[in-house]
């Protein structure tokens, strides 16, 4: 993630704010419940790319032993598995 959790709440807060603010939205729920909801929808976001790096670690498991042996470099395999994920899957980082 590429800003500290502790930032996602006052965001969170600033954007539902905002949105009733601005007439956008009518809350039918408490506002601690939509600012709860956003939280998690920000850090479900941002986590994508925790997730998905995870997956090519995994991924690049199985070539361990070509890696340690310096017939692969793993940054390179990393970067090149990544990008391949991210435009098979149209992700946005």
């Amino acid at each position: 993630m590429r800003i500290p959790k502790t930032w996602v709440r006052p965001i969170a807060e600033k954007i539902v704010a905002g949105l009733v603010k601005e007439g956008l939205i009518e809350p039918a729920v408490p506002m601690d419940h939509l600012i709860e909801g956003a939280e998690a929808i920000i850090l479900d976001e941002l986590m994508v790319e925790d997730r998905l790096n995870d997956e090519v670690r995994a991924i690049l498991k199985k070539y361990e032993s070509d890696i340690e042996k310096g017939r692969l470099d793993f940054r390179r395999m990393f970067d090149l598995t990544k990008q391949k994920l991210v435009k098979e899957r149209n992700l946005v980082l």
